[in-house]
């Protein structure tokens, strides 16, 4: 029996950690591989059919391994369900072993005819990708890499096996090529890739079957990863006290808004307000308190042009968020350098990261909110290195920063005392001026609340605020934008009522 749910479980893999679930269920379980390997391919072809009940023509593009194992159980389903369906092979098919032989054959004795691959016919209505699984580590070249390239060429809708060919299961990069699938269907445990880096971009949909593995059999190896959204996460959100009162919901002071840079601040302080922090307070240059007091008269404003002055603030605070807008002038770096005298907790983004990369700390009670461009100052890299692979990236910083780091990006890393989480909500709409901002005064308003983990809080509050407000449209989304959602869903009894 085929199980199918669109509930997707929150402990993510490594590839070396399903092939060790993989073996423990043939081995320990008594599984056989070829039970696992049919179960793979019902599952894909019952997704299949739900997605895309109309497509009638499909073509399976196999591998040599046992990815290609389940391409064959897909294209044999698919001949016994009356679909028009052809199979090409990519390599020597003589290198096929074990259970893919074995469900290559079955797919023959049923009528079926595998042929070597030269290009995918004009009339295919639906493309299943079975060339790689999870062990691929080099680029994907010759033959391999003219088959992918014509997947992706044509129209049809593909839906790829396990994850998609050429994409990395550990770090989501890109492998030199590789297919964009419009879903994929991950067996026995979810791998960490498909969200984040490039991983969500080339997924499409994910899908998941456990393929009946015992649950318990997943208890005994602990996730390394766990993903994290709202919908999860908002269960531990209680109505507050009746008799509660603004000194008990923490005091937040924010530091920065350099000339020219006040909306930075702005935004951060407005997304703590509305979180819910009791009071809050912002350091910034005397020039903008007049607009933002009148814009946002909830917030006190005060001008601060020497570091000195915030001595008194700093006494006041519960916790600290320094950088939107603080710029790397001598007044941000004296600001900066106050702030970090002081033992406060601290929220740390946007310039003063850039700061810290030039004058390096480590204290184990900040938060850091690097961008990849951030993080690649902060390590002294490229870009384009901290997105090869943002585990390590993120590893990386909490060793020699200490403290929680979130690693921001398609599929935020969020690295604290309790574990390594994933981010999986947002969406490209929040890919404009401001969001980072916004992040910022929102995980420091769950900061003074007292609230556990308030990066990891933050992280799926602001992607679930995100997504709320995309319903408008992704294209010219604006960080104020999120406002109005924030507040609806960090009020649960709300939140419900609404839906």
């Amino acid at each position: 029996m085929v199980t199918e749910t669109t509930a997707l479980p929150q402990a993510l893999y490594r590839a070396a950690d399903v092939r060790e679930l993989d073996r423990m269920a043939i081995e320990e379980q008594g599984i056989p591989g070829r039970v696992l390997m049919e179960r793979a391919g019902a599952a894909a072809f019952a997704w299949m059919r739900r997605i895309w009940p109309a497509a009638r023509s499909l073509l399976v593009v196999c591998g040599g391994g046992n990815n290609g194992g389940d391409g064959y159980v897909v294209a044999r389903l698919a001949r016994q369900a009356g679909l028009d369906c052809r199979v090409m092979q990519v390599g020597d098919p003589s290198r096929l072993r074990g259970d893919a032989l074995a469900c290559a054959g079955a797919f023959a004795e049923a009528g079926g005819r595998a042929e070597p691959f030269a290009g995918i016919p004009g009339r295919v209505e639906l493309i299943v990708d079975a060339l790689f699984g999870t062990g691929l580590e080099r680029p994907v070249t010759g033959e391999w890499a003219v088959a992918v390239e014509a997947v992706n060429d044509h129209p049809a809708p593909v839906i790829s096996l396990d994850l998609p060919s050429g994409l990395h299961s550990d770090s989501g990069r890109v492998l030199g090529v590789a297919v964009r699938a419009a879903a994929s269907i991950s067996f026995i445990g979810l791998k960490r890739g498909m969200f984040t880096g490039q991983g969500p971009a080339y997924c499409g949909r994910v899908l998941f079957d456990a393929l009946e593995v015992p649950r318990a059999l997943h208890r005994g190896l602990p996730a390394p990863v766990r993903r994290i959204d709202w919908e999860a996460l908002s269960g531990g959100m209680r109505p507050r006290p009746r008799d509660a009162h603004k000194g008990v919901f923490g005091r937040l002071l924010l530091v920065g808004g350099d000339a020219g840079f006040a909306g930075a601040i702005a935004l951060a302080a407005e997304a703590a307000a509305r979180t819910g922090a009791g009071l809050v307070r912002v350091a910034t240059r005397q020039m903008h308190c007049p607009a933002l007091g009148a814009a946002c008269p909830e917030v006190m404003w005060q001008g601060v042009e020497r570091p000195g002055v915030l001595g008194a603030l700093l006494g006041w605070a519960s916790a600290v968020v320094v950088g939107p807008g603080l710029g790397r002038s001598a007044w941000g770096q004296g600001l900066l350098a106050r702030v970090l005298e002081s033992d406060l907790p601290l929220v740390v983004d946007a310039d003063a990261l850039n700061l810290l990369a030039a004058d390096p700390l480590w204290r184990d009670n900040w938060i850091l909110t690097p961008h990849p461009g951030e993080a690649a100052r902060l390590l002294g890299c490229s870009v384009a290195e901290v997105e090869a692979d943002r585990f390590a990236a993120l590893g990386e910083l909490r060793s020699r920063f200490g403290g929680t780091v979130l690693l921001k990006g398609a599929g935020t890393l969020i690295d604290d005392e309790a574990g390594i989480a994933l981010c999986s909500g947002g969406n490209p709409g929040m890919a404009s001026g401001g969001m980072g901002d916004l992040l910022s005064g929102l995980i420091g308003g769950l900061l003074v609340q007292g609230f556990e983990r308030p990066a990891v809080l933050g992280a799926a509050l602001h992607a679930a605020a995100g997504d709320l407000a995309a319903r408008g449209g992704e294209r010219g989304m604006l960080a104020r934008d999120l406002l109005p959602g924030i507040r609806c869903l960090i009020n649960p009894e709300v939140a419900d009522a609404a839906s």
